[in-house]
């Protein structure tokens, strides 16, 4: 089950990256699992990365290959297993996966960065992954990123990508992406794997930037259930083959930073319309609060109520679960007589209390939709921020019951 229509958009593949993908078994036999991400000599890599304390191994060597600034030259995905909870264990099984790769394509060691994503606490099954490197290796191609969305896939029920093209110096530059994602979502980033790429060079420094501002504007404003992962990852690779060369004093740098930021927010909003169970993309905007942080709050004591959730999966109008989730969100002095909410364009609550002019059947008729807005004004301040969730549904449940299975 997913919210709107299952298309795969199409991909322009981008110059000097290549993608290999095969079939290792990890979970089911023949099912694609392991990926490979080539980068042209001479990119640039910059990423963002899960929160949580128990991080995966394979994100700890990430964040130590971008601090020590390796130049790196490959991406190494599986599904099926997570490698996270693995303890001493788990860092030698994803180095060992690292120096298998590297050995192949003729690189070191910390010029490949290794992600995983599936069960957590289970140790990674080394053999099968080594087993089909060579094979990934041999199907490396620019036009394989439809394969690839398909190999990084767990719980989703369909792949996920976004592509465009921008003219700039008279040459094409290219931003593609896919992602991965269902559920175990919350920001900080979520249980997701993404990976954006483009032909522009960009220096590192400033990839990093917009790898991060680009994350707080989409990845880290999604949420399905509330639960941060251990293996979140978010990659952005500039291979400078288009010969565009890219900084903030450069005329067209405002176009590109929007069409990278309109990559990844479609990548995102792919992720919370393909939520476990999800029947509705539902979007929470808070407006006209003191600051991001309060804003946020707000919007995110909505996205994660269950009791809201639910009545969305009903379709049930039930306002004052709304009304509660924005009293409990822990905004100070919170003024709730000038307090307005919405339900797309019908008032549901003016003054603190019911709005005079809504009826029930108003209520109903926006919820029934597969994709509406609820929307705050605190009237405190100028700030406005938005979140994008879904409902919660009993195929959730049953999802996350059999998981293992």
């Amino acid at each position: 089950m997913a919210v709107g229509p299952e298309t795969f958009p199409h991909m322009y593949p981008v110059a000097g990256v290549g993608i290999g993908v095969a079939e290792a078994g990890i979970k089911r036999p023949g099912r694609r699992d392991v990926v490979v991400f080539s980068l042209a000599e001479g990119g640039a890599v910059a990423g963002v990365f899960t929160r949580n304390a128990f991080c995966a191994a394979p994100v700890h060597l990430c964040k130590a290959r971008l601090q020590e600034k390796a130049a790196v030259r490959y991406l190494l995905i599986n599904t099926g297993n997570a490698n996270a909870g693995t303890g001493p264990r788990g860092m030698q099984d994803a180095m060992r996966c690292c120096n298998a790769l590297a050995g192949h394509a003729g690189v070191t060691e910390n010029q490949v960065m290794p992600f995983s994503t599936g069960v957590i606490g289970e140790p990674l099954p080394v053999t099968k992954i080594e087993a089909v490197l060579p094979t990934a290796l041999e199907r490396v191609a620019e036009d394989n990123w439809e394969n690839a969305a398909w190999g990084i896939m767990t719980t989703d029920t369909r792949p996920k990508g976004a592509s465009v093209q921008l003219s700039i110096d008279g040459k094409t530059v290219t931003i593609t992406g896919i992602s991965k994602g269902a559920g175990m979502i919350k920001p900080n980033m979520a249980t997701m794997l993404g990976f954006v790429a483009t032909d522009a060079a960009v220096d590192q420094a400033l990839l990093q930037q917009l790898a991060s501002a680009g994350a707080n504007q989409s990845f880290n404003r999604i949420t399905i259930d509330g639960d941060t992962s251990t293996n979140d990852s978010l990659i952005l690779m500039a291979s400078g083959a288009s010969g565009v060369e890219l900084d903030e004093s450069h005329a067209n740098f405002i176009e590109f930073r929007t069409a990278l930021f309109k990559v990844m927010q479609d990548l995102a909003h792919a992720i919370v319309k393909d939520g476990e169970g999800a029947t509705k993309f539902v979007t929470v905007r808070v407006e006209d609060a003191v600051d991001s942080e309060e804003a946020l709050k707000v919007a995110y004591a909505i996205a994660h109520s269950p009791l809201v959730k639910t009545a969305m999966s009903a379709s049930d109008p039930n306002w004052g679960r709304i009304l509660a989730a924005v009293g409990y969100a822990g905004v100070h002095d919170l003024d709730v007589t000038a307090l307005q909410i919405w339900l797309d364009d019908v008032c549901i609550v003016k003054n603190g209390g019911r709005a005079e002019s809504y009826t029930e059947e108003q209520g109903q008729a926006v919820m029934s939709l597969e994709a509406f807005t609820v929307r705050v004004n605190l009237t405190r301040g100028g700030v406005t921020e938005t979140v994008w969730t879904t409902d919660l549904t009993q195929e959730y449940v049953s999802i996350n019951a059999d998981y293992r299975s």
